[in-house]
């Protein structure tokens, strides 16, 4: 590779990089934390992610890179299906697919399904019918995302995502398109690993459905008029939680049966303050994993902390099964489990 090819994709690096922590900058004055709607894409997804801490963008191994990092998806060399299950707080569930497939040696093509389930129906109760009107009422938050990513050289990486963003409670659901990139960089230097996201850029999501229309009169001090004007209730709208990150990893430890990383993910959502995720890996003979990190460091009012787990690779013939486990400290939200499974062909 000619020097001036190096050049520019050192310019491409630096320039993602600036702009990112030029408008974290930016956001960084005009503090909305709350004021997002969708909070759920920014919700940790996968077993081996969040045991490290969800500082995961410059490792991101498996086909939850579609999620973490999607410039590293052609990182990992085979075709890869992921799914795993968080249980949450009050019986309401957060489930992730992904599958990511090598279409070339340097180019990889991924799908995935990112869902937020709030739990089984209610029944819809009023002032009148205490009981139940014998309705039921549910909610639950969706994103599809289809993922682009090219091994550019043979140590820098991009890849991009376009997503579609749903919402749905009741009668009442709202939709939207983002995008998120990524780069993954692998430097010279005992295996270190620098990565840049942006995920989540897009419009602003706003709730329209049939619960939204209303009879009624325009002028009720006077007689004779149409007293049943149909009219729709306009909602405001919502931007979703645009998340920048900037990460690292290197392996301390790196021998023959026996490999330990440490990684570090600094994190601005422009729905809360910024924080920083740490995590460890420590790889035995290459089939079993134990893993520790820590979440939300510095973020005002974080409930996350500490996070544990393991992983046990399986080889069976041409395949490796990989199974992944989790553990969230929430505080007094309580603890969190995730199990996850992962095949690689």
């Amino acid at each position: 590779m000619s020097n001036m090819k190096k050049l520019n994709f050192k310019k491409v690096l630096i320039i993602f990089v600036l702009s990112i922590l030029t408008t974290m900058k930016l956001n960084y004055a005009q503090n909305k934390v709350g004021t997002a709607a969708s909070p759920f894409l920014g919700i940790p997804i996968g077993g081996k992610a969040i045991a490290m801490g969800g500082a995961f963008s410059s490792i991101a191994d498996d086909a939850t890179s579609l999620f973490w990092n999607p410039g590293a998806t052609s990182r990992i060399k085979k075709h890869n299906v992921s799914v795993s299950q968080t249980d949450h707080f009050l019986d309401t569930k957060h489930k992730y697919f992904g599958a990511s497939i090598m279409i070339s040696q340097q180019d990889a093509i991924g799908i995935h399904f990112n869902n937020f389930d709030y739990g089984e129906r209610e029944p819809v109760t009023t002032i009148n019918e205490p009981n139940g009107t014998g309705e039921y009422w549910e909610a639950s938050d969706l994103a599809i995302g289809l993922t682009y990513s090219r091994n550019v050289t043979d140590r820098f990486s991009i890849g991009g995502t376009v997503k579609y963003i749903e919402q749905n409670i009741w009668h009442e659901s709202a939709s939207q398109f983002a995008i998120d990139l990524g780069l993954l960089f692998k430097t010279q230097f005992n295996g270190l690993q620098v990565a840049a996201t942006l995920r989540n850029f897009g419009g602003e999501l706003q709730l329209e459905g049939s619960d939204l229309t209303n009879r009624v009169d325009l002028d009720p001090e006077n007689e004779g008029n149409n007293e049943n004007i149909v009219a729709i209730l306009k909602t405001d709208e919502f931007p979703i939680p645009l998340i920048y990150s900037i990460g690292a990893s290197m392996p301390i430890i790196n021998q023959k049966n026996i490999k330990f990383t440490l990684s570090a993910d600094a994190i601005r959502p422009t729905n809360n303050s910024e924080y920083v995720n740490v995590g460890s890996e420590l790889q035995i003979v290459k089939y079993f994993n134990i893993r520790a990190g820590y979440q939300s460091l510095g973020q005002d009012y974080a409930e996350n902390g500490l996070t544990l787990g393991f992983g046990l690779d399986i080889a069976l013939y041409n395949y490796n099964l990989i199974i992944n486990y989790a553990y969230q400290d929430y505080g007094r939200l309580g603890d969190f489990q995730t199990t996850s499974l992962e095949i690689q062909f």
